[in-house]
């Protein structure tokens, strides 16, 4: 009997280790990176994921444990913080509430969760963070050091537009190596490095290349702070004599007056700032810091700019200088300089070599030039490999489109700009630029010998090198429809090579922050990609860039002053609201949202000031629409219907933001406002008689749908008003920049997708199939594709959030944040017979495949455990709905059959 009860423990025992092994902590994440270096904010936000394949599950208590040992941590003790079991469904955002986290401190973390039937999950595996430097004393005696210091009267800052004074000259600029050799006594436990090289920086430790980042250092307004970035460098450093090498360029930081350029101007030459923190073994620390003790001289690179190119002279290289031994007698020493006055964790991904292109095909033009196409359209750099005699140059003119006769075409990106390498003559050389890049898929190369009538240098591979953000990818997207999926791959070429330390609108001509395609793009970029840090750094930029009246400018960071009307409309400054209250509902991050009220608060006073009788009608409008003009300014919607209805807009977000942060007082004056100026757009704007708004184009009638301007009686005519007008232009679209997400947004609201689908699934108007046909492999700046303007331009590629919102249904109900109740509701419309879309929200995967045959229609469908969902099926009342084999009860509404489910793997089947 004693045998029995035994054995029978033992098999209970083992029932519920296999039921608790079937839960378990993924995905540990801080501040929204896994194990992150220089975290900034004194109280981290920590998330994580949970896997299971078990059906509606729910977390229903946490306990997180941090510590400053991991063995400690693996004794299941905490000794920074011990939650203690938390009843709580968070599990993300969740706020660091333990001791004081010191400067430069690592922490270890580990969590344990409980679901929705008191099942524990296992501790998940340990993660890790890093503190940074908390503040400015805790840089102990850095200083601002660099080759030379620019006199305060040659500082142009912010830069002015275009090429500046005659008067200025070339402005040139030595782009300097630094070192500092120095001796470490002692065994070594951990070294970190905090740095910041203005405007770029190359990072080597005795020799040895640290970090994989390009154009380290993000972009910022430089007027007020700088980055900084953390390494672990204890691989790096030795017991015995060590180096620290720093190749410094000028990113925008300085811009000189040569060659092709959007802006002049500077705040300084290039300079850095570090400190080296060393732990021992036994306990005890140095300090290794930047100041006049280092040495410097002038580097290889001997010409940078953002817009105009690079040079570099092999000859100039100094071999071994990053390393111990080498004779630096003749560098002289650093000099102190001045730098802005903060210094931020740049808490972003880094932007990086994503991916090697090689020439497709070569065209030689005549001896010693050759055009190599690369097939692909793309943010990048040349990169060659070559051999030839001492004094030899290479020189590379890259361009997205090519001319008639086969050599580069730089009209639209920016002429003259070019690259250029001089070989020092020892065996097969390899070079790429370093501090700048281009959009680019033509390769125009001369090869020019040092002596005329001598042998050319010769080309061994020529390559071109795409760089973007690191941001993780986390979208997917295919379909039956052919066209669709390569609408999806234009868009996603233009967002990769737009997406650096901001959101650019081109990565060659501007290479700057336009700030209206960060909330109307918003969503297409973030199914894709995960940008929670790099949102958060753009809201910085934001709060960093507005006036004291309260004015936002259309770019951030404001690298330089536009005049009128490039200089503010509502319309982009408007990201300073929609930004951070979008960021919230996608990611649940509720901190940015707070701190950025005080800056929507006085934008929205500024947009009062500004308006006349409650109507703003200054600005860019609805930027790139399409006309009886050449595209640019718009021509079918006034700027006072975009401008305000914005507005309202920005209203009606306002006073949930106040309602949800408690800030009561504010709700009646945003509802107040709302109303007025809902009164004064319909006086204005709306025709009683024809049921429409103003002229009846596109972006005015569906702006006025989707920001709730429509009176409830009007909706309907209003809709009808917008669909007879696509129809009646045989289905093309006139809609731009601004009006053209509205469009589609307001369509699927009114459930026509199906006139979506009759809008882009077409190759002959202007549109994504156009420019398709005629030849582009990013998304262009125009519907027309037009030469002369940017063909690599993401601000036009709105429908990439239907294809995961509409087509494959995955969105979030209107009360959910950070998809914690997701909403499916796919849309299979005009030929599409399948589709199959990935996305990783915040709490995990969700999924969707469904295939239409006939009458039937079959999907499967992930939802993540800690989430619900709401599915929206195409089914009317008498269809036979099954969900995993057993025939459901569904509610019916516009043609939907409603089911609701918890989380896990789903499969219907309808007939």
């Amino acid at each position: 009997m004693k045998g029995t009860i035994v054995l029978t423990f033992l098999l209970l025992l083992q029932v519920c280790q296999a039921q608790t092994q079937s839960l378990f902590v993924r995905q540990l994440r801080c501040e929204d990176r896994v194990e992150p270096l220089g975290v900034q904010p004194a109280n981290p936000r920590l998330s994580w994921q949970i896997q299971t394949d078990q059906r509606n599950v729910l977390q229903s208590a946490y306990r997180i444990l941090v510590s400053d040992d991991t063995l400690l941590l693996k004794k299941d003790q905490g000794n920074i913080w011990d939650s203690k079991k938390i009843l709580s469904a968070a599990s993300i955002q969740v706020l660091y509430e333990g001791r004081p986290l010191l400067p430069a401190k690592n922490y270890y973390w580990k969590v344990m969760i409980w679901d929705n039937r008191g099942q524990a999950s296992a501790w998940s595996t340990i993660s890790s963070w890093q503190m940074g430097l908390l503040k400015p004393a805790d840089w102990g005696h850095a200083r601002w050091i660099g080759y030379e210091a620019l006199p305060d009267s040659a500082i142009i800052a912010p830069h002015v537009h275009l090429n500046g004074k005659k008067a200025w000259g070339t402005r040139p600029v030595i782009l300097p190596l630094m070192r500092k050799s120095f001796e470490l006594k002692k065994e070594i436990r951990q070294a970190t490095i905090f740095i910041s090289g203005l405007g770029h920086f190359q990072l080597s430790v005795n020799g040895l290349p640290i970090g994989d980042h390009f154009l380290a250092g993000g972009w910022t307004n430089y007027s007020k702070q700088a980055f900084y970035l953390t390494f672990d460098i204890t691989r790096q450093l030795n017991t015995g004599k060590n180096v620290l090498g720093v190749l410094l360029g000028n990113g925008f930081y300085f811009i000189p007056s040569q060659r092709y350029r959007k802006m002049t101007g500077g705040w300084g030459y290039p300079k850095l700032i570090a400190k080296t923190l060393v732990e021992y073994t036994d306990g005890s620390h140095e300090m290794i810091v930047s100041d006049e003790s280092w040495k410097t001289a002038p580097s290889p690179v001997v010409f940078s700019s953002m817009f105009g190119g690079e040079d570099y002279d092999a000859n100039m290289e100094q071999s071994g200088w990053d390393r111990p031994g080498f004779k630096d007698a003749g560098w002289q020493q650093a000099v102190s300089v001045s730098g802005p006055p903060v210094l931020l964790a740049e808490m972003q991904e880094p932007v990086k070599i994503k991916q090697r292109f090689t020439a497709g095909a070569v065209r030689q033009l005549k001896p010693g030039v050759q055009v190599y196409d690369l097939k692909q359209n793309f943010s990048g750099i040349p990169s060659i490999q070559l051999r030839g005699n001492k004094g030899d140059t290479v020189r590379l003119f890259a361009a997205e489109l090519i001319n008639a006769d086969g050599s580069a075409n730089q009209k639209a990106t920016g002429s003259p700009s070019w690259f250029t390498y001089i070989l020092k003559g020892e065996g097969d050389e390899s070079w790429h630029p370093l501090f700048t890049y281009t959009g680019l898929r033509y390769i125009e190369v001369h090869c020019i010998p040092k002596d005329s009538g001598a042998v050319r240098p010769q080309l061994i591979r020529v390559e071109g090198l795409h760089i973007s953000n690191d941001a993780r990818e986390q979208g997917s997207f295919s379909c039956s429809n052919e066209l669709f999926n390569q609408t999806h791959q234009l868009i996603d070429w233009a967002i990769r090579s737009n997406m650096v330390s901001v959101f650019t609108d081109c990565p060659h001509r501007e290479k700057l922050g336009w700030l209206e395609q960060t909330h109307l793009m918003g969503a297409s970029v973030q199914y894709k990609y995960d940008v929670a840090s790099l949102n958060r750094k753009v809201m910085n930029d934001l709060q960093l860039s507005q006036y004291p009246d309260g004015r936002i400018p259309e770019i951030a960071p404001e690298m330089v002053l536009f005049a009128p009307p490039f200089d503010e409309s509502t319309e982009w400054g408007s990201a300073s609201i929609i930004l951070p209250w979008y960021n919230y509902r996608w990611y649940g991050d509720r901190q940015s949202l707070e701190s950025s009220y005080p800056m929507m608060k006085q934008y929205v006073q500024f947009m009062k000031d500004t308006a006349k009788n409650h109507i703003i009608s200054h600005g860019l409008g609805d930027w790139f629409d399409i006309g009886p003009k050449k595209s640019g300014f718009a021509q079918m919607t006034k700027a006072g219907i975009t401008a305000t209805a914005t507005y309202y807009y920005d209203l009606t977000i306002m006073q949930q933001v106040a309602a949800l942060l408690g800030k009561k007082a504010d709700i009646p004056v945003y509802a107040k406002m709302a109303a007025e100026v809902k009164a004064a757009f319909n006086k204005a704007f709306f025709d009683p008689v024809k049921l429409q708004y103003d002229s009846a184009s596109q972006t005015a009638n569906a702006m006025a749908l989707y920001m709730g301007l429509a009176e409830e009686k009007n909706k309907k005519a209003v809709e009808d008003a917008l669909v007879k007008d696509i129809q009646g232009r045989n289905n093309a679209l006139t809609a731009g920049d601004i009006g053209y997400r509205y469009v589609l947004k307001a369509l699927e609201q009114a459930g026509r997708s199906d006139i979506i689908f009759d809008m882009n699934s077409r190759d002959d108007v202007p549109g994504y199939g156009f420019q398709l046909k005629h030849g582009a492999t990013a998304l262009t700046e125009s519907w027309q594709a037009y030469e002369s303007v940017s063909n690599n331009h993401f601000m036009l590629g709105h429908l990439m959030e239907w294809f995961y919102s509409g087509l494959a249904g995955i969105r979030q109900t209107a009360r959910s944040v950070a998809f914690k109740e997701v909403e499916i509701r796919p849309e299979p419309v005009g030929d599409v017979q399948s589709v199959k879309a990935e996305f990783v929200s915040p709490y995990g995967l969700i999924k969707t495949k469904w295939m239409k045959t006939g009458d039937a229609f079959d999907m499967i469908t992930v939802i993540p455990a800690n989430s619900t969902a709401v599915f929206y099926l195409p089914a009317k009342p008498g269809a036979s709905v099954m969900m995993n084999g057993t025939k459901v009860v569904a509610e019916y509404k516009d043609g939907k059959a409603i089911v609701k489910t918890g989380s896990g793997l789903y499969k219907f089947v309808i007939k």
